[in-house]
């Protein structure tokens, strides 16, 4: 197998005998045999979108199925499987429609069949080999080819999220579809394939703007809202991931029920939504931490769990029987709720909660505050700026992005810890619970550590930091700003991509640089963009502060 997309993988070089995240080299090879079809069913959706032809149930099956690939999401061959066969039934319908408009000629890519009869995971590693074999003779293109199919995984993750909502932008399908399609076009020059990268950056920011929409229209902006990290005694179900929608719904079946409803990693800043916490007083706290840490937190919870979206991790017989998926996430022998008429019956956990004993009493009350998404930053913005002309406000740290388990990660946790008395963090995504109980303090009311949300929400960082410059009349460049991301997998690409269209300078990137980024990529990458590694919490913080 050959996996290099995630920040975890084997000697950060790549991952060949078996996958870093617990996926296995038949899961590859289907993944990468799935990837080779929808390339396939892209080069046939464009030209039905040049006819004028509907391709809404390809577009949306697409961002799914690229979602499934995603580091942590799906490991089930069975479901890479099924999503093959779509692949191919949906290409041959629609090229059946459009050959009936007129004659047309199709390219190899466009009528490449598996044969359904053989080993699709033999075949899979076959067109893998391909892949790698006509890339190697460009190391940097093959890394500019590798960075947009790993950012075009992370933006579909988005546009699935947004779609969810009915927040759609044909555009963002499109784009994906020219993405996909040109992945092996022998024309396209080392200038070309930065643009593309860059391109998915500016679609990503679409993507993530569509799904603030979806999450804010629907539940309200977010408010800083206390969250309680100790349990209640009752019956209880943890939901993990970052489906605020499925949350949602979850919610809404287990109103009544006595069962009460806690988050899991990526799904804490949920609780800062008005419509989720006035309306539904059994969504009550936050049980564990980041993703990497569920093993731990899973044996102990004492209720079902679902898992929405991807952070899987390969679960323990200690609790596959209480694990519950939904979406694109999938595990052999996992539960698996599918749709029906667009809503998810979660009658079978809501059955299992009642099953289990829950907690059996009250924990010491914790408690973190979550919810300073761009409108409630915004709201104080005019004593923000005025904390910043008075010099009481120094500085402004975003430290946010992918946790993981590797232990160079403490990096953040220091990094935070040292950061002068005189200066803000702020956080979004997972690499939070490396600091997120920390009591900071704050700086004249104004708090110094503040959780913006979730990775999707770095487009609510994006807003905040493009107002204080607008507010300042200054580029974004020159605020008295730093960013420190870490990143682990294809959303955090989407995202890192989307910094660099804006033109964001002087992003620190950690622990390690992607293994699929070649040298020369990264310095065309440094000398424009003056992107850089971490170094030391102590060395980079006497950078950004001068």
């Amino acid at each position: 197998m050959f996996c290099e997309q995630c920040e975890q993988t084997a000697s950060g070089q790549g991952c060949h005998q078996w996958g870093a995240c617990g996926k296995s080299p038949e899961v590859n090879a289907l993944q990468d045999l799935l990837i080779h079809c929808l390339r396939g069913l892209s080069q046939v959706a464009l030209k039905a979108r040049e006819l004028g032809e509907n391709t809404h149930e390809i577009d949306v099956f697409t961002c799914e199925a690229l979602f499934a690939t995603m580091t942590n999401v799906n490991f089930s061959t069975k479901s890479f499987i099924e999503y093959i066969h779509r692949a191919i039934a949906l290409r041959e319908n629609l090229k059946a429609q459009l050959q009936q408009a007129g004659s047309i000629e199709w390219s190899d890519l466009a009528c490449f069949t598996p044969d359904f009869e053989d080993d699709l995971v033999q075949q899979g590693k076959d067109i893998e080999y391909e892949f790698i074999s006509k890339s190697a003779s460009n190391l940097d293109i093959f890394s500019l080819r590798l960075t947009v199919t790993y950012g075009v995984k992370g933006m579909a993750s988005y546009a699935f999220h947004a779609q969810e909502f009915g927040q759609e932008d044909d555009r963002i399908y499109a784009f994906c579809h020219e993405a996909l399609a040109a992945i092996n076009r022998p024309d396209l020059t080392l200038d070309d394939w930065v643009n593309m990268a860059l391109k998915v950056g500016e679609m990503n920011l679409r993507a993530m703007e569509l799904l603030d929409a979806g999450n804010t229209g629907t539940y309200g902006h977010p408010t800083p809202t206390l969250v309680p990290l100790s349990a209640k005694k009752g019956k209880a179900i943890l939901v993990s991931g970052h489906d605020i929608k499925q949350l949602g719904e979850l919610l809404k079946q287990t109103a009544n029920t006595g069962i009460l409803v806690y988050t899991h990693g990526e799904l804490l800043p949920a609780h800062g939504y008005p419509e989720l916490k006035q309306k539904y007083p059994h969504f009550y706290g936050h049980y564990g931490t980041a993703w990497q840490n569920q093993t731990k937190d899973f044996s102990k919870f004492p209720g079902p769990i679902l898992i929405t979206t991807n952070c899987l991790m390969p679960p323990h017989e200690a609790y596959m029987d209480k694990l519950f998926s939904v979406g694109p996430v999938g595990w052999p022998g996992v539960t698996h709720l599918s749709p029906s008429h667009l809503t998810i019956d979660f009658a079978p956990i809501i059955q299992k909660a009642l099953e289990m004993p829950g907690f059996a009493e009250d924990g010491e009350l914790r408690q973190v505050t979550t919810g300073f998404a761009r409108n409630a930053v915004l709201n104080v913005a005019g004593e923000v700026i005025e904390a910043v002309k008075r010099g009481d406000i120094r500085h402004f740290f975003l430290v946010g992005g992918c946790d993981g388990a590797k232990p160079d990660r403490n990096y953040y946790t220091e990094f935070v810890e040292k950061v002068p008395k005189d200066c803000v963090v702020l956080t979004l995504a997972c690499g939070k619970f490396r600091f997120f109980d920390k009591e900071l303090g704050d700086i004249g009311g104004i708090p110094r550590l503040m959780d913006v949300g979730q990775c999707n929400d770095a487009y609510s960082a994006i807003q905040i930091a493009l107002a204080l410059a607008n507010a300042f009349n200054v580029d974004v460049n020159k605020l008295p700003l730093s960013m420190i991301l870490s990143w682990y997998e294809q959303k955090a690409v989407a995202v890192l991509l989307t910094l660099l269209y804006l033109g964001i300078q002087d992003i620190r990137l950690g622990p390690t640089l992607p293994a699929f980024i070649s040298p020369n990529v990264f310095k065309l990458l440094s000398d424009k963009y003056h992107l850089q590694a971490i170094t030391t919490p102590d060395e980079d913080l006497a950078a950004c502060l001068g």
